[in-house]
């Protein structure tokens, strides 16, 4: 399985950036980050719709493809592992996440999503994000190869 993670947002140096180069080191999938960076004045709804534009149109054509949002479903680890398990045995060979920017994500990106996903009801930094995501990543990997990692 092929994964690509897009993001608003261009990654500074520093822990968070660590641990995302540490994680996706350690997939054996192969993993590619693609960051949109938008510069320019438009805020709000107008904002959103550029980003959404940007973040569909670097989805891989025939991907799975998974939204990180607030109002996702807040899935357990191993579920998420298992919903990977089953795209993958259906023969799904790319999947996509994608994280918006400050604004949050446009409807568009939600209802093209095939899972729209949360981590708790919190607001979480975007690089933050980028690192749980990528450790959910693994940890689904690992829970799929009945690796210990995954503990309950």
């Amino acid at each position: 399985m092929r994964v690509t993670v897009v993001a608003v947002g261009r990654a500074k140096r520093g822990p968070t950036e660590t641990l995302w180069q540490d994680y996706a080191r350690r997939l054996t999938w192969p993993v590619t980050l693609k960051e949109i960076d938008l510069r320019g004045g438009a805020e709000g709804p107008t904002r959103q719709r550029r980003e959404a534009e940007q973040l569909l149109a670097a989805v891989p054509r025939g991907a799975r493809l998974v939204a990180l949002d607030e109002r996702g479903e807040d899935l357990a680890s191993a579920t998420l592992a298992a919903l990977l398990s089953d795209w993958r045995d259906r023969g799904i060979a790319d999947l996509a996440f994608v994280i918006g920017g400050a604004d949050g994500l446009d409807p568009t990106v939600r209802a093209a999503a095939d899972l729209v996903l949360a981590f708790g009801r919190q607001t979480w930094p975007h690089m933050m994000a980028r690192a749980m995501l990528i450790e959910q990543i693994y940890r689904a990997q690992q829970i799929i190869l009945g690796h210990p990692y995954h503990r309950v």
